[in-house]
């Protein structure tokens, strides 16, 4: 016994271990001989790589800890990149991720098939992921890598961390630029701004490029006479584009009308980190190839700042011209594109437009040939706000920040949650409106804390924070996640106020589903199948069982740590919402319908991290719910009531069972309920 008294504390210490990043022994045991890794260069987690005679070759960083981009799953994923010096992809390897699709939907051969398309590439090209629809147009100066179907969101948030990472070390380590947190338009800027206004400051920028010009620019080659209209009309522009950059609001009014403007607002909302740039086209150019797809990178326009490329990638916005813009740019193809700060782009400083002329010689097998075009941009900084008011914040920061409206909501709520719990519960448990209230609740924990906020506790974080008091793992991902970080320090209070109960009665979204079922199954009015007390105790040690399984596992075989987390069907039908392989979602229905019958059986039998919640629950200061001297002597009204199984027949209760349904409480403060309470007024009846 005085093991399961020392495991809560246990639990918590492991809790309290600083997040770290991966440790310079364990950088090391992923570089391939000859090579081999050498000193830390400066503080920021970038290595040197030397060959077998000592010398540098390249650098080693994982991506994670330089660019935490937020994953499908919510969390970075972290990857391990190898470059040389002159900004070859040497090696691109998976650490850790926790994106669903590929944790047990695909397997992760996919996903590191994907990063090995890397290999070879340099950083100086325009690196895109392409998409199921095709590669684009022939002859683009994109370099596409096959992405990986039906985990697109995950595979192109992997390629910006990497790119973002990649491109931050070579403009420290390379070329000697400093990075500095991304410059963000100024709001406070409220110049009343026209189109004369924009052209004459250079806000708005102009590239005219005649037919005669690239008819110059493809003599003596292959292509010379491969445009007939543009021979026939050498005066007339094949290139006439106007570039703005429209992230300060000031310079959007002066070229968006106002539903315009309103969409490009809604837009940066969702994504702060980009800078839209508005592209006007009157001529034959026509920014973009035919095999174009929308929301994708252009594949006639590329660009580049300090010598490395930006990604480009079109808004897919919806939008209008402001009155003070000409009607003849009004007629003209027009597309707002995005490109990300967070790659290292400073938009106050100059950076270059290249559009590509392109020209196809021959019939059946058209060879291609390109001329490009450059119109550099700079934004005036008068309408940026400096790095000093806009310094970098730590990634908990970050990620508070990115998820303050979900905490804004989720605060009163575990608020409420306590209240219900704590002050409120002796003079509500036993009012007809307690139970709608405990369902709406419920309710809100599937719908919110669940499908919305993706906050459903699991055995993995438990694993992980073994993992790192280990020296194996890192509780770093834990820092990008406040919404479930808000949830486990309400259930660490909850284990010394109530024990177990808060959270698997109240704040579990699948608990709540299987309540929801079971409810259900009543209505239905189906015969309920509930195993004798004594099976019933036999059978609430299997949980501990699957505990001491997936520990084990997680120690003796951390390669296979996620499959055995399977246990749970948290994934399937909370992160994922029962989108997976048949497997998984029946596995998950199996447990739900089997509720309609016997009362939350996973949770009581099978449940894992039910079963670090009991042995937390352990930390409990105080018997808190009230009993009488009658109880369980001889009435056994509660027994009998409480589905759970976690009152004896003295009548004590077992908290390390007890989900806090309340139903026992109302029953005590209920005088037409309680049996006691009934003989009493009998007896004090005359």
């Amino acid at each position: 016994m005085w093991i399961l008294r020392c495991l809560p504390l246990l639990f918590l210490l492991c809790f309290a271990h600083a997040a770290v990043a991966l440790e310079r022994a364990q950088i090391a045991a992923h570089i391939d001989p000859p090579m081999q890794l050498g000193d830390p260069l400066g503080d920021d987690g970038v290595y040197a790589l030397l060959n077998s005679g000592g010398t540098q070759v390249g650098y080693v960083f994982e991506t994670a800890p330089r660019a935490p981009l937020p994953g499908f799953s919510g969390q970075p994923i972290n990857m391990l990149v190898t470059l040389d010096t002159e900004g070859r992809f040497l090696d691109v390897e998976l650490l850790h991720h926790n994106e669903p699709i590929f944790v047990s939907g695909l397997g992760e051969a996919p996903f590191r098939a994907f990063l090995e398309q890397y290999r070879g590439h340099s950083i100086a090209q325009s690196l895109v992921v392409g998409t199921p629809y095709g590669a684009g147009g022939t002859g683009s100066d994109l370099t596409y890598l096959d992405g990986v179907t039906k985990a697109t969101a995950s595979v192109r948030i992997a390629h910006e961390s990497i790119l973002a990472a990649a491109l931050g070390v070579a403009r420290e380590k390379m070329q000697g630029i400093a990075t500095r947190p991304p410059l963000r338009p100024d709001p406070d800027v409220t110049a009343s701004l026209t189109w004369p206004d924009l052209v004459e400051t250079g806000i708005a920028r102009h590239l005219v490029v005649r037919n005669g010009e690239v008819a110059n620019a493809f003599a003596g080659t292959l292509w010379a006479d491969d445009d007939p209209d543009g021979a026939a009309a050498p005066d007339a522009p094949f290139i006439d584009l106007w570039l703005i950059d429209i992230g300060p609001p000031a310079i959007a009014r002066a070229v968006l009308d106002a539903d315009g403007f309103a969409e490009l607002q809604r837009f940066l909302q969702t994504a702060p980190e980009s800078e839209p740039l508005l592209l006007i086209e009157t001529a034959r150019h026509g920014l973009v190839s035919q095999d174009f797809i929308r929301n994708t990178a252009p594949d006639r326009l590329s660009a580049e700042q300090d010598g490395l490329p930006l990604a480009l990638r079109d808004a897919d916005l919806s939008f209008g011209f402001s009155d003070s813009v000409p009607e003849a740019l009004k007629d003209g193809i027009a597309m707002i594109l995005r490109t990300d700060r967070r790659l290292g782009f400073d938009p106050t400083r100059d950076w270059t437009l290249q559009v590509q002329a392109l020209r196809s010689h021959g019939m059946f097998q058209p060879e291609t040939g390109s001329r490009h075009f450059p119109l550099t941009y700079a934004a005036p900084p008068q309408f940026y706000r400096s790095s000093e008011t806009a310094p970098r914040r730590p990634v908990w920061q970050q990620a508070l920040i990115q998820r303050k409206t979900d905490l804004f909501v989720l605060i009163p709520f575990l608020a409420l949650v306590l209240v219900v719990n704590g002050p409120a519960l002796r003079p509500s448990a036993s009012r007809r409106w307690f139970t709608p209230l405990r369902l709406a609740i419920l309710a809100t924990t599937i719908g919110f804390v669940g499908w919305w906020g993706q906050g459903q506790l699991s055995i993995v974080t438990v694993m992980a924070v073994l993992r790192a008091a280990l020296g194996a793992g890192s509780l770093s991902v834990l820092l990008y996640d406040p919404f479930s970080l808000a949830i486990w320090g309400v259930t660490l209070i909850g284990f010394v106020l109530w024990g177990r109960g808060l959270f698997c009665g109240w704040l579990c979204p699948f608990g709540a589903m299987q309540e929801f079922t079971a409810h259900l199954g009543r209505r239905l009015r189906l015969p309920q199948l509930e195993p004798s007390a004594l099976w019933d105790h036999r059978l609430k040690r299997g949980k501990y069982l699957a505990l001491a399984a997936v520990l084990g596992v997680t120690v003796l075989a951390p390669a296979q740590s996620e499959n055995i987390a399977e246990i749970e069907p948290f994934k399937t039908a909370v992160t994922t919402y029962f989108i997976r392989d048949w497997v998984y979602v029946a596995y998950a229905v199996f447990w739900l319908t089997l509720s309609m019958v016997t009362f939350k059986g996973f949770c009581r039998y099978v449940c894992p991290l039910g079963a670090v919640m009991a042995i937390a629950g352990r930390l409990r200061l105080r018997n808190w719910i009230a009993r009488r001297i009658e109880c369980g002597s001889p009435c056994q009204l509660c027994r009998v009531k409480c589905r759970y199984g976690a009152i004896e027949k003295s009548g004590a209760i077992d908290y390390t069972e007890c989900f806090s349904c309340m139903d026992c409480v109302g029953i005590f403060d209920d005088p037409h309920r309680c049996v006691p309470q009934i003989l009493a007024t009998k007896r004090s009846t005359p």
